[in-house]
């Protein structure tokens, strides 16, 4: 069974310096590649005159992550994007990306200083990030007579299930998303009160 996992809330930033050098963390919620790479993007818009834009991204439950990726833009090998997904991992966040700018402030860090910076830099923005909780969804479907409706109704309150789409017809289709924990009572509810039910999507 799919677990639910935390994600973040809202874009952040947070702003941290170390020896003259500037440090400018963001972070937000990212579903694929596409949308880590357009967070990327915005960052280097942002703040085009800095010298480094250091990043990891990890989608997915944070305990079976679907993809994650890294880069140290410029920075030493292993020192800025691998710092940034370790904290990412170690906090136990999913969909999530983080960027770091970095204004270079004339005195030199070394591997271990950069590394400390970063890890420090990813920290601070994912302390202060509100999380949510993100539960897996199933999508069903379910067919039931017009006088079953508002039992079903009430019933989906209950269940913290959301209604994607109504068809009137013959019966009343409908289509919901559905916490995968929910689904073993949602189909004991279906057998006991004769409504049909079809998974659409796991």
């Amino acid at each position: 069974m799919s677990k639910s996992y935390y994600i973040p809330a809202k874009f952040d930033q947070v702003e941290t310096d170390v020896k003259k050098s500037r440090f400018i963390a963001r972070v937000d919620t990212v579903k694929s590649r596409e949308q880590a790479m357009s967070f990327l993007d915005q960052a280097k818009k942002d703040y085009p005159d800095a010298r480094h834009h250091c990043w990891a991204y990890l989608i997915g439950n944070p305990q079976s992550a679907s993809n994650a990726a890294m880069n140290d833009d410029g920075e030493p090998a292993g020192t800025a994007g691998k710092p940034i997904l370790n904290v990412i991992q170690h906090k136990g966040i999913g969909d999530v990306m983080v960027v770091i700018i970095r204004y270079f402030g004339g005195i030199k860090l070394g591997a271990g200083g950069l590394t400390r910076a970063y890890s420090g830099a990813t920290e601070a923005v994912l302390s202060q990030t509100p999380l949510e909780e993100k539960v897996p969804m199933s999508n069903i479907r379910l067919g039931c007579d017009f006088s079953q409706e508002q039992i079903l109704r009430h019933w989906m309150i209950q269940w913290k299930a959301e209604v994607v789409s109504t068809d009137y017809s013959e019966q009343v289709s409908m289509i919901l998303d559905v916490p995968k924990s929910n689904i073993t009572e949602i189909e004991k509810f279906c057998l006991a009160n004769n409504i049909s039910i079809d998974e659409v999507g796991m």
